[in-house]
């Protein structure tokens, strides 16, 4: 096919968006592929529509090889399967919440577990039906409360997402391996350099969890690897590499000391450094108690306590994960106030167990480990206070940062942090779903089996983003030729009306053997033409243009930089063994 750029509904830009911060948000919107409607909603234009479809061409391929079959359920959904499931409340403000003119309660589907598990329910019967993956191409909707980064992460999005049903936890680990390897086969395709790491499911629910990322510095998820052993986790899903317990027989007894000032931890360091200890103290000698509300769906706020060494901060991703599908929020001044034992800056592990809140701590609060924390009054600190002597915390929590040089979960070696953008997630949810819809077949034996369900999930229209942020220059996008809007852009770039003859006859050409093809017959100047198609971003450019008179035209490689000219009488050859590669 032959598109021509005086006709095509397309206008590139010079400047980038006010509003974009990242490089694939800018070239985006330069180049014509995408249009800002709404903070996170997004227009595609006919450029960006192409490349979309691509993505979905390849994800569509890999799951068919598979023996995926393709559905298609609604965005617009009831609200009685999800409060079914208790996501109706979980998924908190993020749903997008709706009523018809009935006042009948319904959602934009942010996920479509409920419906699968309905769906199988509703048409299988017989174990000899199974097993069954189906998948979909789907919008789906979540209220951001900061959408950024353009399409990267946005309040509207497509997604595939696929479910598989099989009759055994052996099948269902057998599905969740196809669609594994099925994944792995379709980001290479893409050309997205990608790690898979462990994950934590969420509100989704299930056991085993990986999530794969593409690799970028602007990536929102932070995820570690150990390089001696392999290990990759988000940072969710990291396990803290807990010490043994030690001894507590001939520990000093804990003693109560006057420590004014310090309600922080630098100034408690300062202070304990100044009183002649007999050691030198760190923030990690120090045991920091936060406080925060939680409130489970449908349930009241209440408060919970978080202990960590004072020399780490609480990440709130991991917090959150630790307690989903609990709510959490910091008590803020006012919250203090209605609990009087709660000394701000100086609060203790005593306080908190007398007064029956929950306390759980970090991994490494193990017993025998003698800490400086708060004695519950202003101004004073408790000094070698043992954990399983003096006080007995109610758990442990992952919610303390991760950083650079912890110890790997396996005990190889370190970990080392990056930065990545979620492109896929792999998910055993076992019979959550099932379950609560009661979806029971007839087994071999003529009793009853209940289906066990694999969830997963590839942002379709993320990946065009992510491709744009791995595959871009200072002069533009750079596309793989899987995803490219067109095999070739041919330029014509000399006046001369032998040029333009030759160029159209070279476009007939390609096109006769199947080779899809850009052509920029504007009334431009070469240097406006030759800006374009470098923003643009094929693969492959053609140049007509003086050297067509000498019998030559020239061929670039976007992705190299090389350019090359090749006579015309060999120029169709040349371009198509280019193409098909």
């Amino acid at each position: 096919m032959i598109t021509r750029m005086s006709h095509l509904f397309l206008r590139t830009l010079r400047d980038d968006p006010a509003d974009a911060e990242v490089a694939s948000h800018k070239l985006l919107v330069r180049a014509g592929y995408v249009r800002r409607v709404a903070p996170g909603v997004y227009s595609w234009l006919p450029l960006g529509l192409r490349v979309l479809r691509e993505v979905e061409r390849v994800v569509r391929e890999e799951m068919d090889a598979i023996g995926g079959q393709e559905i298609l359920l609604p965005a617009l959904l009831p609200r009685d399967p999800y409060e079914t499931t208790n996501r109706w409340t979980e998924y908190g403000d993020g749903l997008f919440r709706l009523q018809d003119r009935k006042g009948g309660d319904y959602l934009l589907g942010p996920t479509h577990e409920e419906l699968f598990a309905l769906t199988v329910k509703g048409e299988y019967n017989s174990y000899k039906d199974f097993p069954v993956t189906l998948y979909q191409m789907q919008t789906k909707y979540r209220d951001e409360e900061r959408p950024r980064a353009g399409i990267l992460r946005g309040r509207e999005f497509v997604m595939k997402d696929s479910y598989s049903f099989d009759l055994t936890d052996e099948g269902l680990a057998e599905s969740y391996r196809a669609h594994r390897d099925a994944y792995e086969r379709m980001f290479q395709r893409l050309g997205v350099r990608y790690v898979i790491v462990s994950a934590t499911s969420g509100a989704m629910g299930g056991s085993a969890s990986e999530e794969f990322l593409a690799e970028s510095e602007v990536g929102e998820d932070t995820y570690v690897r150990c390089v001696e052993s392999g290990y990759a986790a988000n940072v969710e899903a990291v396990e803290t590499l807990a010490p043994e317990p030690t001894p507590i027989d001939g520990l000093p007894e804990a003693k109560i000391h006057d420590t004014p000032g310090t309600p922080t931890i630098e100034a408690l360091v300062e202070w304990a450094n100044r009183a002649g200890l007999g050691r030198t103290i760190t923030g990690a000698d120090t045991l920091k108690n936060i406080i925060v509300k939680i409130r489970q769906p449908g349930g009241e706020w209440e408060l919970l306590a978080i202990g960590i060494p004072g020399d780490r901060e609480v990440d709130d991703k991991r917090l959150e994960a630790s307690l989903e599908p609990a709510e959490v929020a910091m008590l803020m001044d006012e919250d203090f106030e209605k609990y009087p034992f709660l000394a701000k800056g100086y609060i203790g592990p005593k306080a908190l167990l007398d007064n029956d809140v929950r306390y759980l701590v970090d991994p490494r609060v193990v017993d025998g480990t003698a800490w400086i924390t708060g004695a519950d009054v202003v101004g004073k600190h408790y000094v070698d206070l043992v954990a399983g002597r003096d006080f007995t915390p109610d758990g442990t929590i992952e919610a303390a940062e991760v950083r650079d040089g912890d110890p790997s979960p396996d005990g190889a070696g370190p970990l080392v942090s990056a930065r990545g953008i979620e492109i896929g997630h792999v998910f055993q949810l076992g019979r959550k779903y099932t379950d609560a819809f009661a979806v029971d077949v007839l087994g071999e034996n003529g009793k009853p089996v209940r289906p066990t369900m694999g969830s997963y999930g590839v942002g379709v229209s993320r990946l065009v983003a992510v491709i744009a942020e791995q595959h871009h220059d200072d002069k533009g996008l750079r596309w793989p030729a899987e995803v490219t809007p067109f095999d070739v852009h041919l330029v014509i770039a000399n006046k001369d009306e032998a040029a333009r003859e030759g160029a159209e006859t070279l476009a007939v050409e390609l096109d006769k053997v199947g080779i899809e093809v850009l052509i920029d017959d504007r009334k431009a100047s070469p240097g406006v033409k030759f800006k374009d198609s470098e923003l643009i971003g094929v693969p492959l450019v053609v140049v007509v243009g003086r050297g067509y008179s000498d019998g030559k035209v020239e061929v670039r490689d976007r992705f190299t930089g090389e350019s090359r000219e090749v006579p015309t009488d060999v120029a169709l050859a040349e371009i198509r063994a280019a193409v098909r590669g």
